[in-house]
């Protein structure tokens, strides 16, 4: 859909080198003719990403945390995903585009983390954002998790996203709405500039009170 992405895969997804092409075998005139394919068999992110070595890996630091700074060794590498799905992905769409595929699957980034004190690396993404990436904003992205899940609980219990009882979806709807209306406004309030309260007028009535 032409739609950027850092998604989370398994250890046992398969890839094919970024430099892999694929053959097509020699037509013999008989029957239909060979689709192009790889002719070596596709490896496990994890075995692809520990045979590179921690030394290959550098280290990342992605935000500041309640401990301190937020880090661990990264590693990124340019492949191709292998697999019945992912051939028939890239197939439907270089037909819609050009109307034919010529057996080429598309080239995305494996990022990967070895954290500091484990044996092996343990968490793969994959990512379609341009080769020319920088892994810190990959890894940024892969990371920003946690404010996904922080954002889920502020508006579920902060803002009262599981408080509505209704049986309509008109009413479900509103609800969802406005819940996510107001966080949208705190989320502004909070990345917005803290504005000069020195010189600006105070929010406080200047009027005094008056009793009966």
């Amino acid at each position: 859909r032409g739609i950027g992405y850092v998604v989370a895969v398994r250890s046992d997804v398969t890839v094919h080198p970024h430099d892999a092409e694929p053959v097509t075998p020699p037509w013999s005139g008989n029957g239909p003719k060979p689709q192009p394919r790889y002719r070596d068999k596709p490896s496990p992110v994890a075995a692809l990403a520990a045979g590179q070595g921690l030394q290959a890996f550098t280290e990342v630091t992605w935000r500041e945390g309640s401990r301190g700074p937020m880090r661990s060794h990264f590693l990124a590498l340019r492949v191709r995903p292998a697999g019945v799905r992912a051939r028939r992905l890239a197939q439907a769409a270089a037909t819609a585009q050009e109307g034919f595929w010529d057996g080429v699957l598309p080239e995305v980034t494996l990022l990967v983390e070895w954290p500091a004190g484990a044996e092996a690396p343990t968490d793969y993404w994959l990512s379609n954002l341009p080769a020319a990436t920088a892994p810190a904003e990959l890894v940024r992205l892969a990371k920003i998790r946690w404010r996904i899940e922080h954002d889920y609980r502020e508006l579920k219990h902060g803002l009262g996203l599981d408080h509505f009882e209704g049986r309509s979806w008109t009413g479900w709807h509103h609800h969802v709405t406005l819940v996510t209306a107001a966080h949208a406004f705190l989320t502004e309030q909070r990345l917005a500039p803290k504005a000069d309260t020195a010189n600006s007028p105070s929010t406080r009535s200047s009027t005094p009170s008056k009793t009966c």
